[in-house]
């Protein structure tokens, strides 16, 4: 009892309550003098700016719906009430997103958890043993992802066992929140409250994958499965419902892909739609070694996936970039005249 009582003390330096990440409010902060005056300088504030009137080029036209892809470590470093508000009002259409950042980020914060203000510079086999996960300088209670993940099998013990796309599962999630009156602000329950389809093409890489085995390993008889096929197919039906579309890109990787691709796979299903009318992308990738993270919006145009008349690469790490692209998109009120395509209707009528 000593012991655990000793490790339990170390664990709460670590995970001290009075430290945790809070995630930035752009409604308080008017960004727009800034962020216009970095258009007058040069490199990468000069992009920025241009990406931030392209958002808002993205608002202002009726007849375009707007996609957020989103990787790499984002709400665990603050930026999950961005989302929320785009969500909120009408700023975005879709989110594709991966796994971590729907579920291990927001997801355990809607169960009541938190990420803690941490350092880079630690002892990370102490961190282990004391079950403290390290994302840069923030840490996570690694039995606080454990409940996540267990909450996720029980959402899947619960459902119809049949295949799901990722986008039904999170609305189930949503669902789910609502019902146990749980996380009131988070992602996954305002976009299944406002319509906002999410969809994670790589779901099973993250705590809802450790929850979707165990459902599978313990379940006697028919189980539930996902579906990647589906999943891309009801991707690319929101872009059959579109006249034009554009994309905000925070990151690289399977969410970017995924999205450029909607418009090739409408070209294979025999139906000429046209490419992203807008695209910007905050990266801090290379695009030099050939990867997809950081292959420029211009080299998508030769995919016939992007136009290149608004598109915008903005180098940049994303808590320093997107709170100031958002801000400015969103205290320029052009989302206020903007419809609700509620997307999720597609697929529950």
């Amino acid at each position: 009892m000593a012991k655990n009582t000793k490790i339990a003390d170390k664990k709460a330096m670590f995970l001290n309550p009075k430290e945790v990440v809070k995630h930035i409010d752009i409604k308080k902060h008017d960004v727009r003098p800034l962020v216009d005056a970095m258009g007058d300088m040069a490199f990468q504030a000069k992009n920025l700016h241009r990406a931030a009137n392209i958002y808002v080029k993205m608002l202002k036209d009726k007849g375009c719906s707007i996609y957020l892809t989103l990787a790499g470590s984002l709400f665990s470093a603050g930026l999950k009430d961005v989302v929320v508000d785009l969500i909120k009002n009408n700023m975005i259409d879709g989110i594709v997103s991966t796994g971590a950042i729907i579920v291990d980020q927001d997801f355990l914060e809607a169960l009541g958890f938190k990420h803690y203000k941490g350092h880079p510079f630690v002892d990370d086999n102490e961190l282990r043993d004391l079950m403290i996960d390290r994302i840069y300088d923030t840490y996570i209670d690694e039995e606080d992802l454990r409940v996540c993940d267990m909450t996720v099998a029980e959402i899947a013990n619960s459902l119809e066992p049949r295949p799901y796309s990722s986008r039904e599962f999170i609305y189930e999630m949503g669902k789910w929140l609502v019902l146990n009156k749980k996380g009131q602000n988070s992602v996954i329950r305002n976009a299944y409250e406002h319509g906002v389809p999410i969809f994670v093409p790589a779901f099973s890489d993250c705590s809802a994958g450790f929850g979707l085995i165990h459902h599978q390993f313990h379940t006697k008889g028919p189980k539930l499965s996902l579906d990647s096929a589906k999943d891309f197919l009801e991707l690319t039906q929101t872009k059959l419902h579109s006249q034009q579309t554009g994309i905000f890109m925070i990151g690289g990787g399977v969410p970017k892909n995924f999205t450029q691709d909607v418009v090739v796979a409408c070209d294979v299903l025999g139906i000429e739609k046209d490419m992203h009318k807008y695209a910007i992308q905050i990266t801090v990738a290379d695009e030099r070694d050939g990867g997809l993270s950081g292959s420029t919006l211009k080299e998508a145009s030769s995919w016939g996936k992007v136009e290149t008349t608004f598109e915008q690469m903005v180098y940049s790490e994303a808590t320093i970039a997107m709170p100031l692209v958002t801000g400015y998109a969103y205290h320029s009120g052009a989302w206020k005249t903007r419809k609700a395509r509620n997307w999720n209707k597609i697929f529950n009528d």
